[in-house]
């Protein structure tokens, strides 16, 4: 599709009305896939449900930035038409990607739009198979930034209801008498991340909350051992600690003695030898047999693909890695006693020169890496979106346009592609990184290449891209499989 260049406009308004008119086609037709089908179309990894028109056509600008061709809602919308015309089994389906490359293969070697998707899908027209053998229940124990974040994700990925259904959050009661409103407003309003896509109504007597159709109970409990969830018409559930109390194996066991508990992810770094897993780089050590298993931290989740990507790409020798990292709620808004050196100072008003565990924390998923990197942290005055510096001794000289296009490709076409995305303008600060589903974008305007020596800038939302990673960690230790496509990408 790179040697396939479309015209010049003569009406550039013209031309964007029609593109328009396109996109506003594409929303019932991937809203018909995603309900009635639980097919969930996306556009180069992004997701295309729920989406308003211009956010579609700013993913196909995206597509033609970096990937330097002319996708277009004229090329996609006929790929999606196609598919919404065919009876298929549930599937994640990236129509960007099919169309991409039906042009570039000589426009599917002379087949039709149709005939060339009715081929890349043909296992999947007329398949009736599940993600999962039955819905897998949820359950959210604490409901903190990362909790309610979670709950966000779990919500607008229900769809049908056949795969993850988020059940229940367990929280400390409150000394309020409306603790249950509050609860709710917290998760309907976001300071950072903006309202709730949908309604969210509250049934006092039933002590629960219904986001957008989800009945989600509100459990008090002050200990995880303690709770009989089966009670609620919960069992078999996997439960998400987002408390950060427990950290070993050991004291997170004690999730396993509540009736109806089956499985324990904790959102934070693991202690001991739990396994702490990164999603898109060492998931595939997860076993059907283990029942807790770390998600390791925001930070470990942004850092561990580009220096994986990095290290099979160049070698790493050594390196240092510095996190600017936003301020959190263990830090005090104003001066005052902490545990902590210097995290008792006003967080909004200082940056803070603290440590940080992530260049350790590496070693649990790189082992290649181990002993080889250092690691500090600066806790800045932002409320969220951090960016880690990657100051890498590497084995071989490289250049900054050898890195910058090997970290574009790795992007767009390698299994790290919803891990790493790739930014190339020179005008974006942490604020156009909010709401981000990767947990990394690699900024190539920042890097810095001197033969051996290389500093790369990676940006991460350091709440919601890493609700992200925990929300595929949690799909896998569900069981919940999709069948992707196109298959060769």
């Amino acid at each position: 599709m790179n040697e396939r260049k479309r015209e010049r406009p003569d009406d550039y308004f013209k031309d964007w009305k029609e593109r328009e008119a396109l996109a506003e086609g594409m929303i019932p037709l991937v809203g018909q896939l995603s309900r009635s089908k639980n097919v969930k179309c996306y556009i180069y990894g992004k997701s295309l449900v729920n989406r308003a028109v211009t956010q579609i056509m700013k993913d196909h600008r995206y597509v033609r930035q970096v990937e330097e061709n002319e996708l277009s809602e004229f090329e996609t919308f006929p790929i999606l038409k196609t598919l919404s015309e065919l009876d298929l089994g549930p599937a994640h389906i990236d129509i960007g990607r099919l169309a991409v490359q039906y042009y570039d293969h000589g426009e599917g070697a002379g087949l039709t739009i149709e005939d060339y998707v009715r081929r890349e899908v043909a296992d999947l027209i007329g398949a009736s198979a599940k993600p999962a053998s039955k819905p897998v229940d949820v359950v959210l124990y604490g409901f903190g930034r990362i909790g309610r974040l979670m709950a966000r994700i779990l919500i607008d990925k229900t769809d049908g209801g056949d795969s993850l259904r988020l059940r229940a959050v367990v929280v400390r009661k409150g000394s309020a008498p409306d603790d249950l409103v509050k609860r709710a407003s917290l998760l309907r309003r976001d300071s950072v991340h903006g309202a709730f896509d949908g309604t969210i109504r509250v049934d006092e007597e039933r002590e629960s909350f219904i986001a957008n159709g989800n009945e989600i109970k509100v459990i008090y409990s002050d200990s995880p051992a303690s709770i009989d969830y089966t009670a609620y018409g919960i069992d078999n559930a996997v439960i998400i600690d987002n408390t950060g109390v427990w950290r070993d194996e050991e004291a997170l066991s004690q999730h396993l003695k509540s009736k109806g508990a089956s499985k324990v992810i904790l959102t934070a770094p693991g202690k001991g030898s739990m396994k702490n897993l990164v999603a898109g780089i060492n998931n595939d050590i997860l076993t059907d047999a283990d029942k807790i298993v770390s998600a390791a931290s925001c930070t470990t989740n942004a850092i561990v693909p580009p220096l994986k990507a990095m290290d099979d790409k160049f070698g790493i020798v050594s390196g240092h890695v510095e996190t600017v990292h936003a301020y959190t709620n263990d830090q005090n808004l104003t001066d005052n006693y902490h545990k902590a050196d210097r995290r008792g100072r006003s967080a909004p008003l200082n940056m803070v020169l603290t440590e940080t565990g992530a260049a350790k924390a590496v070693a649990k998923v790189l082992p290649q890496l181990e002993g080889k990197l250092t690691g500090n942290a600066i806790r800045v005055p932002i409320p969220n979106v951090s960016m880690a510096i990657l100051n890498l001794t590497l084995a071989r000289e490289t250049s900054k346009e050898e890195v910058n296009e090997y970290m574009r490709y790795m992007a767009l076409h390698s299994p790290m592609r919803k891990q790493i995305d790739y930014s190339n303008s020179p005008e974006v600060v942490s604020s156009d990184f909010v709401g981000s589903r990767h947990a990394c974008i690699f900024d190539a305007q920042a890097t810095i290449v001197n033969g051996t020596q290389a500093v790369l800038y990676v940006w991460y939302d350091n709440e919601f891209g890493y609700s992200c990673q925990v929300y595929r960690i949690l799909e896998q230790m569900a069981g919940i499989k999709y069948t992707r496509y196109p298959k060769k990408s």
